[in-house]
């Protein structure tokens, strides 16, 4: 975990909002935290309850030369904390555009899951539009 913080603090994180279907929730804290080529994506979400989805993107890449649009892919844990707990196992693929001008960066992403803990579920619903500074 240490190695972890060490290692986002030499490259610029990103911060902002998701907005979207998240197993219940619509809106979520973003934050991406990069790692050489690959990165950690994050979303802590609100709603009926409290969401967190950790995905680990491995891959990260332009869409076109110089276009500022990437495309990202990755797989990673959710969890729901409601009446009844949910966990299970999240998969991402999205596209952004990293404005030039100005340090925001705007996507949309889709994330499947198959929930394992409490009952079984296939959620596969979740879409979503995240807006993030980055710094």
């Amino acid at each position: 975990m240490l190695m972890l913080v060490c290692c986002a603090q030499l490259e610029a994180q990103e911060v902002g909002l998701r907005f979207g279907d998240m197993d219940g929730n619509n809106i979520g804290i973003d934050a991406v935290i990069p790692i050489e080529s690959r990165r950690i994506h994050t979303t802590v979400s609100f709603g009926d309850n409290v969401g967190l989805d950790v995905l680990y993107d491995f891959v990260v890449a332009p869409v076109f030369k110089n276009s500022g649009f990437n495309y990202y892919a990755g797989i990673g844990l959710t969890s729901l904390f409601a009446s009844e707990f949910k966990l299970g196992v999240m998969g991402e693929l999205g596209f952004e555009y990293r404005f030039r001008s100005v340090p925001l960066v705007a996507g949309l992403d889709y994330r499947p899951a198959v929930i394992v803990v409490e009952k079984m579920d296939f959620v596969y619903a979740n879409f979503g539009f995240n807006f993030r500074y980055s710094f």
